[in-house]
């Protein structure tokens, strides 16, 4: 069994000030995989301490000397690929060819981006006879998920060290193993000591201590909506910036022109990642003259998803992270059931000869209305509900029928109409015909799907105050 009850602090791996342990589990085999140490507030006072210290130092370091060891950060990462995936396949369920494709894959991509995108970024430009000036925000606490573990890790902690950010990363402590290996990785690298830290804990514990931290200057989160909340209640009485990616609970709006494998499309990207993603497709509304055909297909392609062991490749989705997602996810089938849903695949229990792990059915309800729960509440598993419409109107009007606003979906060969759509649905982000967005893409929600972006640019400039200098002329 692994043992990683160390913090990464200043430079150093370093005990808790007082040991409290905690099991990890996989939950392919609700066995042990790990124990790790919670922090408490002297963990948290010394990290934040360390970051605080090395904030000016980092912050007059050049660009590129931070671009080139992100580069070399980069490099190692590439390099210990196979650690990496075993770590988030082990903590979080993701089988073996997704964790060492999409899981890890997303870090690298992420890193990529904002390599790319720094070398555009302007830190400082002229506006009238004004100077406009980016400058790193400061102290930085780093709350992510469970969920997609280096993609959250990547999309905060590069940035902050590109735009000259300190830091404090407090990982989910469901998965904080792929996490621990992260911080290996900026040892290994070469960073100074006090630019990128680490302390595990929950969210009550280390979390809010950050969250409240009169040194922390901001606090980026990604999580559930009533995390966030929290967090931002927390941090209020500081003033410090929250930035938060939160909740969701998409539409995939088709259309009886949209192309043939659209439905299929549809649910194979609800189920991706066991359903753990918060831009899920997770609501599928579909005009009324193709809804009889949409709900034969997306019975007959759930029923064809595969459950399967984490250890074995293919495409296969696998458990759910946790016996509490487990537990909440099978309360949200049993209400859909009761109240009136139709049942088209999965179901309550584990798929067929699965008696041990957190492996949920495949689930795809029809003739879903917006009264009822599942087409309200964010499920985080692998089902989906199905609705039909009659007209456009009545297309926009259910898609922004929620209290998120994280990604939508539009799926018609109208090029007009699809655009229509785009501009008229209140999210962050829109994805139409199955194609997917582009690298440094900003990645963020409206409503009560968080605030800033992340991504590219925008993540850089999430980072950073804005100055403005009068008097001073550019060179």
């Amino acid at each position: 069994m692994i043992e990683k009850r160390q913090f990464y602090i200043n430079g150093q791996w370093v005990d808790p000030a007082t040991p409290n342990d905690l099991a990890v589990i996989d939950p392919a085999t609700e066995e042990t995989c790990a124990v790790i140490s919670l922090g408490d507030q002297a963990d948290t006072d010394a990290a934040v301490a360390a970051a605080r210290a090395a904030f000016d130092g980092w912050a007059e370091t050049p660009v590129e000397e931070r671009a080139a060891l992100i580069k070399k950060l980069g490099d190692i990462y590439n390099a210990r690929r196979d650690e990496m995936a075993e770590a988030m396949r082990m903590e979080m369920g993701a089988p073996i060819d997704l964790a060492r494709n999409n899981q890890w894959g997303a870090g690298s991509w992420h890193l990529a981006g904002f390599l790319e995108a720094l070398k555009e970024f302007e830190f400082e430009k002229k506006m009238g006879a004004d100077r406009i000036r980016k400058e790193p925000i400061g102290v930085c606490a780093l709350i992510t998920p469970w969920n997609w573990p280096m993609n959250q890790v990547f999309l905060k902690a590069i940035p902050a060290m590109a735009v000259g950010c300190t830091m404090v990363l407090k990982p989910s402590e469901i998965s904080p193993l792929s996490s621990l290996l992260f911080a290996e990785m900026v040892d290994e690298a070469g960073f100074p000591p006090g630019v990128f830290n680490l302390v595990n804990g929950d969210g009550v514990g280390v979390g809010s201590q950050l969250s409240s931290h009169p040194d922390v200057d901001m606090v980026s989160f990604t999580g559930s909506t009533r995390a966030g909340i929290a967090i931002s209640k927390a941090a209020a009485d500081t003033l410090k910036r929250v930035s938060l990616e939160l909740g969701g609970k998409g539409a995939n709006v088709i259309f009886a022109d949209a192309d043939e494998k659209a439905v299929k499309r549809g649910v194979i990207h609800c189920m991706q990642n066991t359903g753990q993603s918060c831009n899920a497709p997770t609501r599928m509304l579909v005009e009324r003259s193709r809804y009889d055909d949409a709900v034969a297909e997306a019975k007959a392609t759930a029923e064809a998803t595969q459950v399967g062991p984490t250890t074995e490749s293919g495409r296969h989705i696998g458990p759910v992270v946790s016996e509490l997602q487990f537990n909440k996810i099978q309360g949200l089938i049993e209400i859909g059931i009761k109240e009136g849903a139709t049942l088209l695949a999965g179901g309550l229990g584990r798929p067929e000869g699965m008696n041990k792990g957190y492996y949920v059915r495949p689930t795809v309800f029809a003739d879903v209305t917006p009264d009822m729960t599942i087409y309200r509440e964010e499920i985080f598993g692998p089902v989906l509900a199905i609705t039909p419409f009659d007209t456009e109107e009545e297309a926009v009007a259910m898609a922004n029928d929620t209290v998120y606003g994280l990604t939508n979906y539009i799926q018609t060969q109208d090029d007009d109409k699809r655009l229509r759509m785009a501009r008229k649905v209140r999210s962050g982000m829109v994805e139409t015909n199955g194609v997917g967005r582009v690298q440094g893409s900003p990645f963020g929600g409206y409503k009560q799907s968080g605030n800033g972006r992340e991504g590219g640019e925008w993540g850089l400039e999430e980072f950073c105050e804005t100055k403005a200098i009068s008097g001073v002329p550019m060179g």
